[in-house]
Order: C-alpha cells, then sequence, then structure tokens
C-alpha cells in the first residue's frame, strides 16, 4: 500500500488515534500540512510515524490511516514579543487502518511517499 507520511508526530497523538480509530488530529507543521494537502488530492493513505522525516526509511514502523477530512484554519496564538500571531493549521479527520513497516521510500516533489506492508498481529512489537 503507498500512503503519504506524516512524520514527527507526539507519541501521545499515535496512541490517542490507537484507542479511539476515528480521530481528528491538528497539524502545526507546514511539511506536514502540505502533506495532507497532497493526500487528500490524490485520495492517498498516511502512514503516521513519531520519528523524524529524515529518519523514516525502511523497516520504519507507524500507524496507517484513511484521511477522510481535512480543513486548514488559520488561527491567533499568543507569543511573547507581540499579543498574538497567526498561524496556519490544518485539522485532519483520519480513521485508523493498521499498522505497518516501511519497504521502500520514495521523494515525490515536495512529499515522501512510502510503500508499507501492514503488520499482521503476531508482528507487533509492545513497547
Amino acid at each position: 500500500m503507498e500512503a503519504v507520511v506524516i512524520a514527527g508526530m507526539a507519541r501521545r497523538v499515535l496512541d490517542e488515534l490507537i484507542r479511539s480509530p476515528y480521530r481528528t488530529i491538528e497539524l502545526r507543521s507546514a511539511r506536514n500540512i502540505l502533506a495532507v494537502e497532497r493526500a487528500m488530492e490524490r485520495a492517498m493513505n498516511l502512514f503516521l510515524t513519531y520519528d523524524p522525516l529524515s529518519d523514516v526509511e525502511v523497516g520504519t514502523e507507524g500507524l496507517l490511516a484513511e484521511l477522510l477530512k481535512a480543513e486548514e484554519l488559520e488561527t491567533r496564538v499568543p507569543w511573547e514579543e507581540s499579543d498574538e500571531r497567526e498561524i496556519t493549521v490544518c485539522r485532519a479527520k483520519m480513521r485508523l487502518l493498521g499498522l505497518g513497516r516501511v519497504i521502500e521510500v520514495e521523494e515525490r516533489g515536495e512529499i515522501t511517499i512510502v510503500r508499507v506492508r501492514e503488520l499482521l498481529p503476531h508482528e507487533i512489537r509492545m513497547g
């Protein structure tokens, strides 16, 4: 299965997705926001990992999710040097498909696409 990489996720967020297979996740990383946009355009699944993008390679494990809906929002956050600043966030609603292991990594323009093999229950490492 091919999937767009969403890297650098907090382990807590991935744990929540495992506990509740339908979840809306807020992304703030510009690279991850762009990856979600491209996944929506191409109707591709997502591969979510807590590893940074530079560490995603053959053997990296993560979650496979179907992207159901995505929307970009402009939001204001308090900031030290001024009253506030505006940032773009992406709210991505997804459905957990399972766990997977990367078998091939490919750069396609500004996003990273991986081929992933879904893990069987006896292959899943706990911890």
